[in-house]
């Protein structure tokens, strides 16, 4: 098995735990793990009103290249609002009063994803049980599918904006009055997992409350949407729904090349899961764009999950410097995109 900067193979699962590494990666960050709500509330409410201003100039500007530059800047902002989704996950319920619902009314509901669709799943991801395994809902094992699976992983994301809008829309109103639809729905049908075999266990306690809240929000809204039409005619919702999807891809694409997706389904410690992850650090400055609010960081955040997105660079640099460029740190550091794109393809040409 070789990794995808073509560099040795190292077998990822039951590959012992680099103490030292860990041990070094949680001394050093001890003192920035703390969420800082002065970089938190301005990072999130300047992305998203940048967003749905470019995308209102999308939709009313008339000059076709303008309209399309304003689009560009309204993925950009939007799949940068909608990235805290992944921070909402591992902030401690204590931090930063408000954000979760802020988040929720100013992105999640008016982007048919909630944070419901991610909290309680990514979570599982993390757990050194799951990763990897089928019972991950967000791993599989790309680089040992045919080449077919990488551009089909990119086309499903393109209908995911569809999809949200039936489920909330049609799915969700059905599910209150049948009571089996609204179980498949929420198995099947509500949770931003890659991993087509997982099936999401019932909501409970304070959780069922919030679900209850912001599935009635995007039910609503979704109506809203489509109700719209009658007086804006479909133009300004289709716009919208572009957006989205390009927005979707983005993220899909970012996915792709968050990890190596080169375990065939083994319990794997923590320092198999960091060498199975990515990072992107600089000096290159375009991960900002595909992989924003700390997710250049990816191999990083698997070894300090809780560690807040504005820690990560700092704790990167802090980590490259004590254990040096030849360490086993520094081999989850990869140069760009392409590289790892070009990896993954060359992985899947391998394939049995």
């Amino acid at each position: 098995m070789s990794d995808s900067s073509g560099g040795p193979a190292i077998k990822l699962a039951g590959h012992p735990d680099d103490t030292a590494m860990l041990r070094a990666a949680a001394e050093l960050s001890r003192d920035i793990s703390t969420a800082r709500a002065g970089i938190y509330w301005p990072d999130m409410l300047v992305s998203a009103a940048l967003g749905y201003a470019a995308l209102a100039g999308a939709i009313m500007l008339a000059n076709p290249w303008a309209a399309l530059l304003s689009a560009a800047v309204a993925v950009l902002a939007l799949y940068r609002a909608l990235l805290f989704i992944h921070e909402l996950t591992h902030l401690h319920r204590d931090a930063l009063p408000g954000f979760r619902l802020a988040w929720n009314l100013l992105v999640g509901i008016p982007m048919l994803t909630p944070s419901l669709m991610y909290e309680n799943v990514h979570t599982l991801h993390h757990t050194r049980v799951r990763y990897g395994t089928a019972e991950d809902p967000e791993y599989l094992p790309l680089g040992l599918m045919k080449p077919w699976a990488v551009p089909a992983f990119i086309l499903v994301a393109a209908l995911l904006p569809i999809g949200l809008l039936i489920r909330g829309a049609v799915l969700l109103p059905l599910g209150a009055l049948i009571p089996p639809l609204r179980r498949l729905v929420w198995e099947r049908a509500s949770a931003l997992s890659i991993n087509p075999g997982f099936r999401r266990r019932p909501a409970e306690g304070e959780f069922a409350r919030q679900v209850f809240w912001q599935e009635l929000g995007v039910a609503l809204w979704a109506i809203v949407l489509l109700a719209s039409t009658r007086w804006l005619g479909w133009r300004p919702l289709l716009i919208a729904l572009a957006v989205i999807a390009a927005t979707a891809v983005f993220n899909q694409i970012r996915t792709l090349v968050a990890h190596l997706w080169l375990n065939e389904g083994e319990p794997m410690t923590v320092t198999g899961q960091y060498l199975d992850s990515v990072n992107v650090p600089p000096p290159g400055i375009l991960a900002e764009l595909w992989a924003p609010v700390g997710l250049r960081y990816h191999a990083l955040h698997h070894l300090l999950p809780s560690l807040p997105y504005h820690a990560l660079p700092e704790a990167h640099r802090r980590l490259s410097a004590a254990l040096g460029r030849d360490s086993l740190y520094a081999r989850a550091s990869y140069p760009g995109l392409g590289v790892l794109v070009e990896g993954l393809v060359r992985s899947t040409m391998k394939a049995r």
